[in-house]
């Protein structure tokens, strides 16, 4: 996370330790504390900075400690009892930061959505078939970072171009914060490089957009049937002669929204209809959010961007093997092992960006 001015930080654990101490006293009032219901609503706001305020008490012990300590290697002209206290200023400078981490911690909002499963639709761009290769690219770097964390991919829908690229491939990942880590990924990639099929060498420059939405349960978003149109149709692509015979495809249509959500990867058309549906809400979903995102924020911009699939977020230059991330300024060397799945490092830096921006914002 970017410094935050530590004096801000302590004004803001300041006031937030008073207002524990306001609802200790407003409890302990007679009047308050035969009110059921209002006990309950105060006990549940304490309760909620609890955690908080004891980590700030012990941060302001070991700050106190510490000035104490540095005060006794000041006053000390014993060389044994100077270095004991050289090692436990250490000892306390250390405790003292993790401390100020896991407060940083605390007082970042909760995203509801970080520990659903997500559903990743990737679309070829600008570039004609090389777009196509990319994000057939894109799809293995992030199945594959899913699998090393242990995480479940199931394909949902794809449109094959004809060199083994996508035009639109859109697949789900079940797995513990599976959309608290993949989130940063939604915007515009652009790769920079030579197609196989060039001749003359030329470098070329394709896109390919990614949304990561977050799985949407039937609770989170309300569908009225009425407003769905569901059309069965034949599957295409591979399957063998089976795809011939039935139609098991499912293409569902929200009238109200236009919005089209297909799946024809499974055989019944029972389970094809289910995973269109779970697109459907999620795609729902995810305008709902934006509508209130754009109503809290107003025109504002954050410094990693709005993840708005418009937006370029990232660059993948295969002549210098490099990989940059617009958003914060990031660059790598290691397009293959990023390609293969090894996105921590990239995921890790936008997170700690995002994490930042939304301390400041609680902080002011």
């Amino acid at each position: 996370m970017s410094e935050i001015s530590t004096k801000t930080l302590i004004n803001k654990l300041d006031g937030i330790e008073k207002r524990y101490n306001e609802l200790s006293e407003l409890m302990a009032k007679p009047d308050i504390a035969t009110d059921f219901e209002q006990i309950k609503t105060l006990s549940q706001e304490q309760s909620s900075i609890e955690d908080l305020v004891n980590k700030y008490r012990e941060y302001s012990a070991v700050t106190q400690s510490l000035e104490e300590t540095r005060q006794m290697l000041d006053d000390t002209s014993d060389e044994e009892m100077a270095e004991l206290t050289k090692e436990e200023i250490e000892s306390l400078k250390k405790r003292g930061e993790s401390l100020l981490h896991e407060i940083k911690v605390a007082l970042l909002p909760k995203d509801p959505a970080d520990k659903k499963d997500v559903i990743v639709e990737i679309r070829a761009g600008a570039g004609g078939e090389e777009a196509g290769l990319f994000a057939a690219d894109l799809y293995r770097a992030y199945s594959r970072y899913a699998i090393s964390r242990r995480w479940t991919v199931e394909l949902i829908n794809s449109n094959e171009s004809g060199i083994g690229g996508f035009k639109e491939i859109v697949f789900e990942i079940k797995g513990k914060g599976a959309y608290s880590r993949l989130k940063y990924e939604s915007g515009v990639h652009r790769v920079q490089r030579v197609p196989s099929t060039e001749s003359s060498g030329r470098l070329h420059t394709s896109t390919a957009t990614v949304a990561v939405l977050p799985e949407a349960e039937e609770v989170d978003i309300e569908i009225n049937p009425d407003d769905l149109r569901i059309d069965t149709f034949r599957s295409s692509g591979a399957g063998g002669q089976h795809v011939n015979k039935t139609s098991s495809a499912i293409r569902i249509t929200h009238i109200p929204t236009g919005i089209v959500s297909t799946c024809q990867d499974e055989r019944s058309q029972l389970k094809n209809k289910t995973k269109a549906m779970a697109v459907l809400r999620s795609r729902m979903l995810a305008i709902e959010q934006q509508k209130q995102q754009d109503k809290t924020t107003s025109q504002r911009r954050s410094q990693v961007g709005t993840a708005d699939r418009s937006e370029k977020i990232r660059t993948y230059n295969f002549p210098q093997d490099r990989v940059s991330d617009h958003r914060i300024g990031l660059t790598l060397h290691n397009l293959p092992g990023i390609l293969e799945g090894d996105l921590d490092q990239l995921i890790d830096a936008v997170a700690t960006a995002e994490q930042a921006r939304h301390l400041e914002e609680s902080l002011t």
